[in-house]
C-alpha cells in the first residue's frame, strides 16, 4: 500500500506542534520558577545600587532623589526601608509597614526570624538576598537586607505570586491555547497538503499516459510558479522530446522496413535479371554455336552457305555486344557512376541530327518522319544523355510503326519547360502493360521483339536517364499510335530554375 504524502506532512508538522507544546511546558516547570527569581533579585540589586551611590553623595534627602525613589519603588513592586544606626527612619516606601521595621530590627541585633521560613539566596558582608514566608497572609517575598557603605542599614523587599500555582496556571493555559491550535492546524495542514499533493497528482497522472504513449496531456504551468509548477515544466519538455524520439524512431523503423523490402525487392530483381539475361543470350549463343560447329564440319562445302552461317554468326554476335552494352550503360546510370553533366544546348540540331541518321533506315520501311520545329530551343541537361534517349525514342517508334507509317517529332516550349515527344502509327500499347514497360526485358509482344532483335532494355534506359536529371518521362496511347515523352528545362528559364536544377542534379 502506497504511503500519502499528506498523511506524512500532517505527522511531522502534528509532531512538530506536541513537542513544542510539552518542550514549553517544561520549561514553565522546571525553569519558570527560576527565572522569576533571577529578575526580581535583579530589581533589587539594582535599588540598593541606586540608593548606595546617593548615600555616598549625601543626596538621600534631596527632592530628586526622593523621585527616584519613588520610581523604584512603583516599578519594581518594592517595599524599601532606611534607618541609620539609631534605627531612625531616613526614607521609606509608601506601602512600608511595621513588619518591614521589625524584620530589619532583628537583622541589626542578630535576632532570628519569626517565620522561620527564610531561604538565603545570596549573601556578602553588606547584604543577604532571601526568599521568606509571611505566616500573617502565608504569602512569599524576596528580600534583600543589610547595610550601605554609608553606614545606614536597609531592607527591601517585593511580593511574589506563589510560583507553582503560576506555573500551573500556565500550563492549563497553554493546554487550552493547544488545544485551539491542534482542531485549527487540522484544517490548516489539510488545505495546505491539498494544494501541495494536488498538483503531484496530476503530474502522476500525466506519468501514466506518457508510459501509454500518450504525450497529448500537458501540465498547466503558471508563470512565475514554484518547484512543482517547474517540474510540470520540465515534464512538459520531455513529453515533447519522448514524442519526437518516438516518432523518430518509427521513422527509422519505417525506413528500415522500407530498406528490407528494397533488399527483398533487388534481390528478386537480381534473380529475375540473371533468368532474363540468361534467357537473352541462350538463343544468340545456341545459333553460334551450331552454325559453327556446321562451319567446322562442313556440312555445306559451298561458298555461299559458308557466307550465310558467317553472317549469322556475326549478327547474333552483334546483338549480344549491343544487349551488353547497353546493359553497362544501364547498369552505370542505376548505380550512379555516370556523372551528369548539365550543359545548355540546341535541342532541335540534336533531334535534327538523330533524324538523319535514321533517314536510311525509314526510307527502308517506307515511313515518314516530320519534326514541328526547326528554329534552335535551348534546354539544359546532360546532351550524350538526351542523345539516348532520342535515339532510343526512335528506335522503338520505327521498330513498331504501322499502318500509315508515320513518325511524328514535337518540341514544345511552356513557360520552363520543354517538351519533347515521338509519335509512330500503330498498334496502341495495352493499358496493363504500360507501367511494365520501362522494366528491364520487358517485352510487349515478344515474337515482334525477337524479329527486330531488340532486348527490352531500350526504354529501361530512358528512364533511368530521366530519374538521374529528376525529370519526367511517360507514354500515351492513341486510337491510332503510340507517344512517348520527356521533359527538360528550358535553357532561356530563369537563373533561378536553372540552379535549383543544377542543386537538384549534385
Amino acid at each position: 500500500m502506497r504511503k500519502s504524502i499528506k498523511i506524512e506532512v500532517a505527522v511531522v508538522f502534528f509532531g512538530i506542534l506536541f513537542f513544542t507544546f510539552f518542550l514549553c511546558w517544561g520549561i514553565n516547570t522546571f525553569f519558570l520558577e527560576r527565572f522569576y527569581l533571577s529578575n526580581k533579585a535583579d530589581t533589587l540589586y539594582n535599588a540598593y545600587a541606586t540608593i548606595n551611590e546617593a548615600g555616598n553623595n549625601n543626596t538621600l534627602g534631596t527632592a530628586e532623589f526622593l523621585l527616584n525613589f519613588e520610581q523604584l519603588c512603583e516599578n519594581g513592586n518594592l517595599s524599601i526601608l532606611v534607618a541609620d544606626s539609631s534605627m531612625q527612619i531616613i526614607c521609606a516606601s509608601k506601602n512600608e509597614t511595621e513588619q518591614e521595621y521589625q524584620l530589619l530590627y532583628r537583622y541589626i541585633y542578630g535576632l532570628q526570624s519569626e517565620s522561620g521560613l527564610e531561604v538565603i539566596l545570596d549573601q556578602t558582608d553588606m547584604y543577604t538576598l532571601s526568599r521568606t514566608r509571611d505566616p500573617r497572609f502565608n504569602s512569599d517575598y524576596i528580600q534583600l537586607i543589610g547595610i550601605f557603605e554609608n553606614g545606614n542599614f536597609f531592607i527591601m523587599r517585593s511580593a511574589i505570586a506563589s510560583i507553582q500555582e503560576n506555573v500551573e496556571v500556565s500550563n492549563r493555559f497553554l493546554a487550552y491555547i493547544a488545544t485551539i491550535i491542534i482542531f485549527f492546524s487540522i484544517f490548516v495542514i489539510w488545505y495546505v497538503t491539498d494544494r501541495i499533493t494536488r498538483p503531484l497528482q496530476s503530474l502522476v497522472q500525466i506519468s501514466e499516459q506518457m508510459a501509454h504513449l500518450n504525450f497529448d496531456a500537458k501540465y498547466p504551468v503558471e508563470p512565475g510558479g514554484n518547484e512543482i509548477d517547474l517540474l510540470g515544466e520540465r515534464m512538459n519538455q520531455m513529453s515533447e522530446k519522448l514524442e519526437q524520439t518516438i516518432s523518430d524512431l518509427k521513422t527509422a523503423n519505417n525506413e528500415l522496413q522500407s530498406d528490407i523490402e528494397q533488399k527483398i525487392q533487388i534481390d528478386e530483381m537480381r534473380k529475375e535479371f540473371l533468368s532474363n539475361v540468361s534467357h537473352e543470350l541462350k538463343t544468340p549463343l545456341a545459333l553460334i554455336q551450331g552454325y559453327a560447329e556446321g562451319l567446322k564440319e562442313c556440312i555445306n562445302d559451298d561458298q555461299e552457305s559458308r557466307e550465310f552461317y558467317c553472317d549469322v554468326i556475326i549478327d547474333e554476335s552483334m546483338k549480344m555486344n549491343r544487349m551488353v552494352q547497353k546493359l553497362l550503360t544501364l547498369n552505370q546510370i542505376e548505380f550512379g557512376n555516370d556523372v551528369v553533366v548539365m550543359a545548355r544546348f540546341n535541342i532541335t540540331a540534336l533531334i535534327q541530327g538523330i533524324i538523319q541518321s535514321t533517314s536510311i533506315l525509314a526510307e527502308q520501311k517506307e515511313v515518314q518522319v516530320t519534326c514541328n520545329v526547326s528554329s534552335p530551343v535551348y534546354v539544359w541537361a546532360d546532351e550524350f544523355k538526351i542523345e539516348e534517349v532520342v535515339t532510343n525514342f526512335m528506335s522503338n517508334a520505327l521498330n513498331h510503326v504501322d499502318y500509315e507509317k508515320r513518325i511524328e517529332v514535337k518540341i514544345v516550349q511552356k513557360t520552363d519547360r520543354v517538351r519533347v515527344s515521338v509519335f509512330n502509327t500503330g498498334d496502341p500499347i495495352p493499358e496493363e502493360d504500360l507501367d511494365q514497360i520501362w522494366v528491364k526485358f520487358y517485352k510487349v509482344d515478344k515474337a515482334r521483339t525477337r524479329e527486330y532483335g531488340g532486348s527490352g532494355i531500350g526504354l529501361s534506359i530512358v528512364k533511368a536517364i530521366m530519374d538521374s536529371l529528376n525529370r519526367d518521362c511517360g507514354v500515351i496511347n492513341y486510337d491510332n499510335g503510340v507517344e512517348f515523352w520527356f521533359e527538360l528545362d528550358a535553357g532561356n528559364g530563369s537563373a533561378s530554375s536553372q540552379a535549383d536544377t543544377k542543386e537538384a542534379l549534385r
